[in-house]
């Protein structure tokens, strides 16, 4: 045979390839080890290989369980080898069913075996490659409980493989719930402890600080489980703990600290616990500083922004921990994507809740210029927290009217959501807007210019939710005290149909919002009856028919409130009294919710009667002895004379004086 070296390409030596295929397993050997050496360390030596269709003999050899172990054993190497090639050398792997025939292999290969260290390797390089081949690893507990074996009792090599491939493949509850069964928290403890004051190697630690993040994220049963786990006399958050101290490796700390907050976040460990408060939060904290690389810089802020989510009490610890403010100003100017975008999630985080925290992060020098240039960053994830970031702060009324108006902040938000964003940034971008429209919000006139109307009301058309919560919300908060020719405006573009659409959605957030900005629409004497008198039979149709369905439905008090509230309104209008007046139906709904046990009901009832039975109006005599005749007066009587509706007395008064010729 031709004697080859580790340099000479395959593709010139037809004969050495063909001794692969050879009946003589001594050839076959001699071939593998040359082939093996050729394609080590060299991606052009890998896809020659590949492309010359060697794959499928060297699966044949490793799964022969006929031929010689060594035989077995270099094919499976070599596989190995290929698998940390380019992209393309792995997807041609996953092509020839690479992943699924080492699978197998696993299942039925003794686990002390090299072949299986091998396998192992050859799988753990295959799913390092995105995408992963996920579906060729069943949820197959048999199979998953040898993993999590090997995990605890294999070589080194071969528990980091299994911990790697393990934290790639846990992607949902299914999975995380069949490790945990497996015994995956186990094995993960073992890993995770430490020997006298020796902390575990960083190839065994990192992956199974991925594997129990990847288990833990927003699942209660299993994070449960894990703070239950012990190894000797410490629980897992105890080795953690441990872990997230300064004496340990960066990349150590920062998975251990991701790990408690994910734990945190499922509900097992409390927002006040030590492990918490004194581990994860000033370990994150730490990591956020500018003496730290720049991506462990870029995940701390992201974890420290979803540890701090939810939690105010978090928020303020976090808020004066470690120059936080400062570290993650500077972080925003890092060149990475990640960078930026985990700093400022972290600022969206922070601010969530605390007004003082919010205008701590705006007087940080420099924050909202970064914000409106992360408006514009090229990557879309960047731009996400940007506009992440800009919702949060827009919950403060101090600074949309000063700091928002002088950075004009509106203006990339519009572009943005005017140049077909995803979903994801349109409903957070939408959800500004809400704030943004405000009626104390300077930007209210300069974004209905740039067309906020039309673009809020094709929101209310979308088939998610969410959006169109958004969209019929910041048509309410626009509306608010509007102009007159901004309320037409509205009315005109929506439509009367698509509001009698709303009236109908099928979530009662969305039903709420529509009646509020009908409540909004009508509402200011003059702008009632323009608006009546231009869209008169639509609107009463609306009105009515909404306040009667909502007024019989079994909706939460607060929706019933904002449908009697509409009426009120419409009854505040010299001309709009009459129609209300015309429907039967409304006023004896009337009636009832004058009788109505809910307070606020009560209240709101009373607002309509009081805005019908005015006196000095025309017309008011003919509409009090309607409204006595079908009952209203003696409503108001037995509420004046109820002793829980004390709170009342004055209003109730006051609408009974205006029967002064029926009492």
């Amino acid at each position: 045979m031709q004697q080859l070296t580790v340099f000479m390409d395959i593709e010139s030596s037809r004969t050495y390839i063909d001794e692969l295929y050879s009946s003589d397993p001594d050839k076959v050997m001699e071939a593998l080890v040359t082939l093996k050496n050729s394609v080590i360390g060299s991606n052009r030596q890998k896809s020659s290989v590949i492309q010359q269709g060697i794959v499928p003999r060297l699966l044949q050899l490793m799964t022969d369980d006929c031929l010689d172990p060594t035989i077995r054993l270099e094919a499976t190497i070599t596989i190995g080898s290929l698998a940390k090639g380019t992209a393309e050398n792995v997807a041609s792997l996953v092509e020839h069913g690479t992943t699924i025939i080492l699978v197998e292999l696993l299942k039925v290969v003794p686990t002390g075996l090299r072949l299986t260290e091998a396998c192992l390797c050859a799988l753990r390089s295959i799913f390092q490659h995105p995408p992963a081949p996920i579906s060729a690893l069943p949820a197959d507990m048999r199979f998953l409980t040898r993993l999590t074996q090997i995990a605890r009792e294999g070589s080194s090599t071969s528990r980091a493989c299994v911990v790697r491939i393990l934290s790639i493949w846990c992607g949902g509850p299914i999975e995380q719930e069949a490790l945990c069964v497996a015994g995956a928290c186990e094995a993960i403890a073992a890993l995770l402890a430490m020997r006298g004051f020796t902390s575990p190697p960083l190839a065994r630690a990192l992956p199974a600080l991925d594997l129990l993040a990847a288990m833990c994220f927003e699942n209660a049963n299993v994070s449960q489980a894990v703070i239950n786990t012990r190894h000797g006399e410490k629980t897992i958050p105890e080795l953690l703990t441990a872990l997230v101290s300064r004496d340990k490796p960066l990349s150590v700390a920062r998975g251990a600290a991701r790990c408690l907050t994910f734990i945190h976040r499922a509900g097992a460990l409390a927002s006040d616990d030590n492990r918490v408060v004194f581990g994860a939060l000033p370990c994150l904290a730490r990591l956020c500083t500018k003496e730290m690389p720049e991506d462990i810089r870029a995940t701390a802020a992201e974890t420290l922004a979803y540890l701090a989510e939810v939690d105010t009490a978090l928020q303020r610890l976090a808020a004066i921990s470690n120059h936080l403010m400062s570290s993650l100003t500077e972080i925003v100017v890092c060149p990475s994507p990640a960078a930026k975008q985990g700093a400022f999630k972290c600022f969206a985080s922070l601010g969530a809740n605390d007004e003082d925290i919010r205008k701590r992060i705006i007087e940080t020098h420099g924050v909202m210029v970064h914000v409106v240039n992360g408006m514009n960053n090229p990557e879309p994830a960047v731009r996400l927290a940007a506009v992440r970031c800009l919702h949060s702060l827009s919950r403060s009324v101090q600074q949309l009217r000063t700091t928002f108006q002088d950075h004009a902040v509106w203006r990339p938000l519009m572009q943005l959501l005017n140049d077909s964003p995803g979903t994801e940034l349109l409903t957070v971008g939408s959800s500004t807007l809400c704030n943004l429209l405000l009626e104390f919000s300077p930007a209210k006139e300069p974004m209905l210019d740039q067309g906020a109307v039309e673009m809020l009301c094709n929101l209310t058309k979308r088939p998610e939710a969410a959006l169109r919560l958004n969209g019929i919300w910041a048509l309410m908060n626009m509306a608010f005290q509007a102009e007159q020719k901004v309320k037409q405006r509205i009315l005109c573009t929506l439509g009367t149909e698509q509001m009698f659409r709303l009236l109908g959605d099928g979530d009662t957030r969305v039903i709420m919002k529509t009646l509020g900005l009908l409540r909004n629409l009508l509402s200011t004497r003059n702008h009632i009856d323009a608006i009546m008198a231009e869209y008169s039979s639509q609107v009463m149709q609306i009105g009515f028919q909404a306040v009667i369905v909502v007024l019989e439905g079994s909706y939460p008090a607060e929706v019933k409130e904002q449908a009697l509230c509409i009426l009120g309104n419409i009854g505040d209008g010299e001309k709009a009294k009459d129609l209300i007046m015309a429907n039967e139906d409304v006023l004896r709904k009337l009636v009832d919710y004058l009788a109505h046990p809910e307070s606020k009901l009560q209240e709101a009832a009373l607002f309509v009667a009081g805005n019908l039975v005015w006196r000095g109006e025309a017309g008011s005599a003919a509409r009090q002895a309607r409204l006595a005749d079908l009952g209203v007066l003696r409503a108001l009587k037995l509420l004046r004379a109820r002793h829980d509706a004390h709170h009342l007395h004055d209003k109730v008064k006051t609408a009974l004086a205006q029967f002064s010729d029926f009492t």
